[in-house]
């Protein structure tokens, strides 16, 4: 004998989209999207800004004129808008630019680390950014006593790490463009940043 089953099956609420993050608070933390789930991180402290801020200066000082550097755009990863992502700094052509977000991968994303974010930027938006395509993807470890960039490139489906650069030694690179990063002067005090982030003696603006 068979039996059948009756009554509602409670299926939970629908996944979150980019229309429901209209909705949150203006808390000064940071609303991002998993497979329709809230993913939230807390406001950025000092040094964090210091990096973001430094490093989207340089990096729109140094860009030729067919690249566009943002600071913090927000990204859908997918047709549904349930996966949104929004990287602290990101360089696109500036042709394909698109609003009110991006839905192609820029051609290099990065990440400030706080302790908080650290399994996210390391292990969870590594494969997140890699499955999604973006070529370029910079892990910056903002530690004042001993600052770090590690850029990780896409090749053959995965991100290799090409270099991984402390103190006050240079990044150079030519992904998205070619360009020099001290970490040092990402976070240490004062204004002299200008005149040497670049790896030079000459001010970069």
């Amino acid at each position: 004998m068979s039996v059948m089953a009756t009554g509602k099956t409670d299926l939970g609420p629908p996944p979150l989209t980019v229309d429901d993050l209209k909705n949150t608070p203006d808390d000064g933390r940071r609303y991002e999207l998993v497979d329709g789930r809230l993913d939230v991180s807390p406001a950025p402290i000092f040094v964090h800004s210091r990096v973001e801020s430094r490093l989207t200066i340089h990096l729109g000082v140094v860009a030729p004129l067919e690249f566009e550097v943002i600071s913090t755009p927000g990204i859908n990863f997918n047709a549904d808008r349930t996966h949104h992502r929004i990287p602290d700094v990101a360089v696109i052509r500036a042709d394909v630019a698109e609003s009110p977000y991006l839905t192609k991968p820029p051609l290099l994303a990065v990440e400030v680390v706080s302790p908080e974010s650290a399994i996210r930027d390391h292990h969870t938006k590594r494969q997140e950014y890699e499955e999604f395509g973006i070529p370029s993807y910079w892990i910056i470890n903002p530690d004042p006593a001993l600052p770090s960039i590690t850029e990780l490139r896409l090749e053959d489906g995965g991100y290799r790490e090409v270099a991984t650069v402390t103190g006050e030694n240079v990044l150079k690179t030519d992904a998205p463009f070619p360009l020099s990063v001290v970490p040092h002067w990402l976070v240490a005090p004062g204004g002299g940043w200008k005149r040497h982030i670049g790896g030079s003696d000459e001010a970069t603006g």
